[in-house]
């Protein structure tokens, strides 16, 4: 069944404004009013209302007085997304090894290449880093879990615009390049236990970082 024109302007109106959170344009605690977003684009306030619902349960935006409100993420929520990725990106590097198919691997190492050419520019390095990381789900061919990821990587790219993140210091992108090589390098031989730990090890090193970011951050509040 194709879908309805309202489910469209929904989707249409979900993409628009997840694209302002991720963004920073809507950073953590801005609240949104269905009635003013509304009069901003110009449309009824049901399609609205169903994409701020679609983007509570994303975990993006939760329930408050006025309408909704971007997400404040706590340090133990930051640390509870990061065990998630952790289990689920090994696993996706586990299937990649298994399933991946020659389209799949040619694509893992022209975004490596691509990476690497680009190693003195951080911001384009991130985008290719999160584009690698996208490709090595799809290899792994498990919807669900590319699903979940994609959510995951989300909260912590509203958390990330807002902050100074530790993963971006030139020492970790540098081993970022080596860890993802070593990861690709499981993935082309189809050593699927060998992709699943460096996995671990590379998602478990990030996680640290964020660790100890969080802990300088909160010294400093103190």
């Amino acid at each position: 069944m194709a879908p309805s024109q309202d489910d469209a302007r929904t989707g249409s109106h979900y993409t628009r404004i997840r694209r302002s959170i991720l963004s920073g344009k809507a950073g953590p605690g801005t609240v949104l009013i269905p009635t003013t977003l509304s009069a901003q684009y110009n449309v009824s306030r049901t399609p609205v209302r169903e994409a701020l619902i679609r983007l509570e349960q994303d975990g993006l935006v939760e329930q408050a007085t006025r309408g909704y409100v971007v997400r404040t993420r706590t340090p133990e929520e930051i640390l509870e997304i990061c065990e998630a990725r952790i289990a689920l990106e090994s696993s996706a590097a586990q299937a990649a090894a298994l399933r991946r198919t020659e389209l799949d691997l040619a694509r893992l190492v022209h975004v490596h290449e691509s990476t690497v050419a680009a190693k003195e520019d951080p911001a384009e390095l991130r985008d290719l880093n999160k584009l690698w990381h996208v490709a090595l789900r799809e290899a792994g061919h498990n919807a669900t879990i590319a699903g979940l990821m994609d959510r995951l990587d989300a909260q912590l790219t509203v958390y990330d615009t807002h902050t100074a993140p530790a993963t971006d210091l030139p020492d970790n992108l540098t081993m970022i390049l080596e860890e993802h090589a070593a990861i690709l390098d499981a993935v082309r031989r189809r050593d699927a236990a060998a992709a699943r730990d460096r996995m671990i090890a590379h998602q478990s090193r990030t996680r640290d970082l964020r660790i100890s970011a969080l802990a300088r951050s909160r010294g400093a509040g103190s």
